[in-house]
């Protein structure tokens, strides 16, 4: 029963599948906020990180060029404004594999996944030396309902609470079967407050996307 009422909630909060979910409707206008933000994305050259030719594919607007970086080596691009690099974002060195100047960065929900403050720094670092403005979005730790597993509060429990939990969690990140792997699993996720993101990007606006008057994700902002 509770199996079924999770997956449910999952399908109404999180599931992306048909666009009919709360997650999906943030997305899109997280899209709307970027394009006011960054009127001219079509005629701009994009480097996003951790970001995938997918979400480029079935964005409402494509810019003149994207580069998506990750450590996911899956993608076959074969369009002349797409380009897809596997490297470390964290990493300064990756910006010598990726073609030319970019005019923006774009990052959705790595920050949080990169591992740790020193490995946040380093980060933002890669993307102040990669373009003149940027949009990194983060879910807000302070949300009541933590995003990977749609849990009340998960974000705030012990970590081996939370890799006891997620065993037997309907709503799992990933499956996982031992308790080492379950203790992996939490250890790669990190949310952050408004304060660490401002923080790791002084001269940036720090917008709010809010659900129910609730601060549900941020991003840091910079214009140019």
């Amino acid at each position: 029963m509770l199996a079924k009422m999770m997956r449910r909630i999952h399908d109404t909060v999180g599931n992306p599948s048909e666009g009919k979910s709360i997650s999906s409707r943030c997305r899109a206008a997280r899209f709307r906020e970027l394009m006011r933000r960054f009127p001219e994305l079509e005629r701009m050259r994009v480097l996003d990180l951790g970001g995938t030719p997918h979400f480029w594919h079935s964005a409402p607007v494509r810019p003149a060029y994207v580069t998506t970086l990750n450590l996911d080596n899956q993608y076959d691009v074969q369009e002349s404004w797409l380009e897809h690099v596997v490297a470390d974002a964290c990493d300064i060195a990756a910006l010598d594999f990726c073609a030319g100047d970019y005019s923006l960065v774009v990052s959705n929900s790595l920050i949080e996944h990169v591992g740790g403050y020193q490995r946040r720094k380093e980060l933002s670092r890669v993307i102040a030396a990669a373009a003149p403005a940027h949009w990194i979005q983060t879910p807000d730790r302070y949300f009541p309902i933590e995003p990977h597993y749609l849990a009340p509060g998960f974000q705030f429990l012990p970590i081996k609470m939370r890799a006891a939990a997620i065993r037997h969690w309907p709503i799992a990140h990933e499956r996982v079967y031992t308790g080492a792997d379950a203790v992996a699993q939490v250890l790669t996720i990190d949310l952050i407050s408004a304060t660490e993101l401002q923080h790791l990007f002084p001269y940036s606006e720090i917008w709010h996307e809010r659900l129910v008057g609730v601060s549900k994700s941020i991003v840091a902002v910079k214009v140019n």
